[in-house]
């Protein structure tokens, strides 16, 4: 993509409403822009990024055998009421009524839905077990949205949820979300800590939270220094025994680990760190199928109430922890997993024909090669193009000026080290094409 086709509103000034790393990084480069309290227009470059972190949750669903489909973000009030969740929820739910003064609700969560819909489809126990997921726009209508995306009304979010025959197959499926979120945060390039949580207004009684470890996260996480000694090559291979090792250790959310009178660890191993929860998974038992009427037919030719679980991701709060885990003090670092481009090519001349001869050429060989190139042929100074491909945090910078090119050079700077390296033109596409 030529950057003189792009819209990319990156600027110098941190905007005055923007209180943390991420959000002020999200405004300068360009990412989002709020077009009212908690909610947020994603723009090209942040759309990219958006959905490169989409596909990753998705392909690690589907490798856990979860099957995706899609709801709608309007629900009815009578879905919930059936549940009992409509006025138990709180303001955050957002109700309105239609035309036909029917009550109606911008969903905050599907457990309700999921519920009905699988009870139409599903007669009997060769109908389970069944995971079923969606990466769909919710709506909280939060008192005090903040934080730009880590804090917001609407956010992308994929939620999963499990229909088993029994606590045992429940389990199972549990354990299965447990270690696509273990892979899915370290493809993302980040190091979560899952912590025993409470359910809230889900239910149930088995609930974890995955904190991403960020200097400025919301809250406090107490833990066993032995999680930090798991490698990422362990979290890609994860299975039970990963589970096992992890959920034997200790970790607590602030709050939890004040109510704790004997902390296990001791004060040489405890560690605290900040936290920013990115993913919260719920086994539920038979709240829902009782709620709603939910059965089908066992192997005996009894009604047997399905076991259910809930597994949620903040797909567009990833953007804000991947930021706050990942940056410095010139822009965003972005894993090569997940950034927007992998290449930034910079034009320093756009008046020199040679110059412009050259990056033609690379751009059309980046091309080729599937290599995703962000070229920089805007007619501006070389230190403004610099500060744009800083602060946007493409992973890679290939710089391309007269001087080089008179000694048959160009330069290649790695984002995440800074160092910069002179190489023929040839040897820098080797190295970006691997």
């Amino acid at each position: 993509m030529r950057l003189t086709r792009y819209l990319l509103p990156v600027t110098k000034e941190t905007p005055a409403d923007a209180q943390i790393v991420s959000h002020k990084l999200m405004l300068r480069a360009g990412l989002v822009r709020q077009t009212a309290a908690g909610i947020y227009a994603w723009l090209p470059l942040g759309l990219r990024v958006l959905r490169n972190i989409e596909q990753i949750v998705r392909e690690e669903q589907d490798r856990a055998g979860a099957v995706e489909l899609l709801m709608p973000t309007v629900q009815s009030a009578d879905l919930w009421r059936q549940s009992g969740r409509y006025d138990a929820y709180g303001p955050e739910m957002l109700r309105f009524v239609d035309r036909h003064e029917r009550e109606m609700l911008y969903g905050p969560t599907n457990e309700e839905m999921i519920t009905q819909l699988f009870s139409e489809a599903a007669r009997s126990y060769r109908d389970l077990p069944r995971t079923l997921y969606h990466i769909q726009w919710k709506f909280r209508d939060e008192r005090r949205p903040r934080f730009g995306v880590m804090r917001g009304r609407e956010f992308l979010m994929k939620d999963a949820y499990s229909f088993d025959m029994d606590e045992e197959g429940l389990k199972e499926s549990y354990e299965a979300m447990f270690v696509a979120y273990l892979r899915t945060f370290a493809r993302l390039g980040l190091q979560a800590v899952p912590v025993r949580a409470p359910t809230g207004p889900i239910g149930g009684n088995l609930s974890h939270e995955f904190h991403i470890l960020a200097d400025t996260g919301e809250s406090a996480v107490f833990y066993d220094a032995a999680i930090e000694e798991v490698t990422r090559e362990e979290l890609l291979s994860a299975d039970a025994s990963t589970i096992a090792r992890l959920t034997g250790l200790y970790a607590m959310e602030e709050e939890e680990h004040a109510k704790v009178t004997d902390c296990p660890v001791s004060a040489d191993r405890l560690r605290t760190r900040r936290g920013i929860e990115v993913g919260h998974i719920f086994a539920f038992g038979t709240k829902y199928s009782d709620s709603m009427g939910l059965s089908v037919q066992g192997k005996d030719g009894n009604q047997v109430r399905p076991h259910m679980g809930s597994y949620g991701i903040g797909v567009s709060r990833l953007i804000g922890a991947i930021i706050e885990a990942s940056h410095d003090d010139n822009g965003i670092i972005w894993p090569e997993s997940v950034a927007p481009f992998r290449v930034g090519l910079i034009n320093m001349r756009v008046d020199d024909a040679a110059c412009t001869e050259a990056c033609d050429m690379l751009y059309r060989e980046l091309q080729a090669a599937d290599v995703e190139t962000l070229y920089d042929d805007r007619d501006e100074r070389g230190g403004a193009k610099f500060a744009t491909m800083d602060v946007i945090g493409l992973p890679w910078q290939l710089i391309v000026g007269p001087k080089g090119l008179a000694k048959g050079v160009v330069e290649l700077k790695h984002r995440a080290t800074g160092e910069r390296e002179e190489l023929s033109v040839e040897s820098a596409l080797a190295r970006l094409t691997l």
